[in-house]
């Protein structure tokens, strides 16, 4: 992507995805304001190293802020008329909104209708917002194809981005907002969050302590390597979804419409077995996990892989780095993150 004139706005800065959004973003030229409220739901120490390596770039400008809070959110909207916004915030994790539901009705709905309206708003000509491989819920048929039903969804977050979609469609039919949700799949990579299965097996192999595997191991996962995101992401800002006008509500895709809306799943269409993750981090830190072998947990779905034809079709890019180069990049960083 060429630099696009005006100002880009990227949500969730401080976060794993959005941090490394923004740092490609500034690579190309770009002018950034990133958007973060750096709640604590893991160390915030990260989230603000992260943000120190963005700040240095005179191209940028973070603006620390909850996107719940419609009259500021409202009002930085006003004040930047942003042509192109990439909303990567959200409350995170299946597991936290077991316990925590009311976090992802503040920051996955009411945090996006804000979005949402600031766009309307004030000239947006396109927004990219993050959905989710959660979202698939029960299907079983593999890979999850962007066409395939997701109107079963196991866990409260999986419920918060399938709104997220049916959202942005409202908004597109409404108001001819363009809008493109993704759907990752699984995403690691150097600076990932410390709640995920990569950080914690690492982190507890060098700690000599017990690893736990549920589904007693068997679990398989779409393993999508950061910078590819990136890629997909960046290649799509200045590629405005746009009405299908062979869609048909006789026969309707859900992954397209009549409206300017688009999904795509971003994953690396190789799905593998989370033992295998936790052998090649073992080779890379030269240790044995203690593995802990325990039943399938609430939320969670036993396998996930990514159907991304369509990816590949309109922007010529698939994700592809492979778990065994993913891996060892991860773990290199993560021992000089943490000097160990």
């Amino acid at each position: 992507m060429a630099a696009v004139s005006g100002t880009i706005l990227v949500t969730g800065a401080a976060g794993f995805i959005g941090s490394h959004v923004v740092q490609r973003l500034l690579a190309q030229g770009c002018r950034v304001v990133g958007v973060d409220n750096l709640t604590p739901y893991y160390d915030p120490a990260l989230k603000d190293a992260r943000v120190a390596r963005l700040t240095a770039n005179p191209n940028f400008r973070f603006v620390r802020l909850d996107l719940a809070d419609r009259e500021k959110t409202a009002a930085l909207f006003a004040a930047e008329k942003f042509p192109y916004v990439v909303h990567l915030a959200a409350q995170a994790g299946v597991r936290h909104s077991l316990t925590h539901p009311h976090d992802y009705v503040d920051a996955n709905l009411q945090g996006f209708v804000n979005v949402l309206e600031g766009c309307r708003h004030h000239g947006c000509r396109h927004l990219v917002f993050a959905s989710s491989s959660s979202v698939y819920g029960a299907n079983t048929k593999l890979p999850f194809s962007t066409a395939d039903n997701v109107d079963h969804p196991i866990s409260l977050y999986a419920a918060s981005k399938k709104a997220n979609e049916l959202m942005a469609h409202s908004y597109a039919h409404l108001y001819r907002l363009p809008a493109t949700g993704l759907r990752f799949f699984t995403v690691y990579g150097p600076w990932g969050r410390p709640d995920m299965a990569m950080w914690i097996f690492t982190k507890a192999i060098l700690a000599g302590e017990p690893i736990r595997l549920f589904n007693h191991g068997r679990m398989r996962r779409d393993f999508t390597y950061v910078d590819d995101v990136v890629e997909s992401v960046v290649r799509l800002i200045d590629r405005p979804a746009e009405p299908d006008p062979s869609w048909s509500g006789d026969r309707p895709n859900p992954s397209r419409s009549a409206a300017p809306w688009r999904i795509y799943n971003i994953g690396n269409n190789h799905p593998v077995e989370v033992t295998h993750v936790v052998a090649l981090i073992e080779k890379s830190l030269g240790r044995n996990a203690v593995r802990e072998m325990l039943p399938m947990q609430p939320g969670d779905v036993p396998a996930t892989y990514a159907d991304v034809d369509d990816l590949m079709r309109d922007v010529g890019f698939k994700p592809s780095t492979s778990i065994e180069d993913g891996v060892a990049r991860f773990v290199a960083w993560y021992r000089d993150y943490h000097r160990v």
